[in-house]
């Protein structure tokens, strides 16, 4: 008779510190009682000092894993807005938001742990080398072979891999994917998936049998090692908690990849 299969592990992820000023959009207390990665937003798209400096105090007291949430320079545009950045600008930007971040991780008792793009950067790494090589050359301008999160297939985990940086495929259960395995723009109807039950059964065929169904009714294959909870919709901290809960109870082990 053969051994059974391990369970399957996942690393649940959220963005977190995406304030600014007296402004803030992510419950970032509550959401740390979750997840076991935190991306904090660097100060391009939404974070400043004083907030990288709380969530990165909050993240080490709870365990927590620390990431940088690099973004273009876009606070205006919550980092959403497709830019134009010379590769050796964004490479220099990227490099910034790492050190940035990894002052406030230090000074906390821990250290930046890996790097995840937001938003409109995210996206075109998928399909831009250029932008994808930029990114992962500010990355290791930043002197550390930090993980890189993003989506499998893309142009920046080619790009990682190519430099020997170690890649974490990631999977969202509350975005609609394309037949590619791609997530359908946000601009589109549909792009975010709305009902809690919905993004339960997604969380859990996502972890258990590495699979999602594509806005076409396709199945899709999915290889990631993290899966992340968005912290910028309503009632997000409580689908977080359901969606762990429910993991937990279908025998997955929920553990950083760091």
């Amino acid at each position: 008779m053969s051994d059974p299969a391990p369970p399957p592990v996942i690393d649940l992820n959220a963005d977190l510190g995406e304030g600014f000023g007296r402004w803030q959009l992510t419950d970032d207390e509550a959401l740390l009682s979750v997840v076991t990665s935190a991306n904090v937003a660097c100060g391009f798209h939404a974070g400043d000092p004083a907030t990288m400096r709380r969530v990165c105090e909050l993240a080490a007291g709870r365990g927590v894993v620390i990431g940088a949430q690099v973004s273009y320079r876009d606070l205006a545009g919550f980092g959403r807005r497709a830019m134009e950045v010379p590769p050796e600008e964004l490479s220099a930007e990227i490099t910034y938001q790492i050190g940035a971040l990894d002052v406030f991780a230090r000074a906390a008792g821990t250290r930046v742990r890996y790097v995840k793009p937001h938003g409109a950067l995210y996206n075109r790494c998928v399909h831009d080398a250029e932008q994808a090589a930029a990114v992962i050359d500010g990355i290791r301008a930043a002197g550390a072979a930090l993980p890189v999160l993003g989506l499998p297939g893309s142009r920046l985990h080619e790009a990682a891999r190519r430099a020997e940086l170690p890649v974490v495929g990631e999977a969202f259960a509350d975005r609609a994917y394309t037949d590619e395995g791609t997530l359908v723009p946000r601009r589109e109807p549909g792009a975010v998936v709305h009902d809690a039950d919905e993004v339960v059964k997604r969380a859990l065929g996502m972890a258990r049998d590495r699979t999602v169904t594509s806005r076409d009714g396709r199945r899709v294959g999915i290889t990631a090692r993290s899966l992340c909870l968005h912290g910028d919709t309503p009632g997000a901290a409580g689908l977080a908690r359901r969606v762990r809960s429910e993991l937990a109870a279908a025998g997955v082990r929920i553990r950083s990849f760091v």
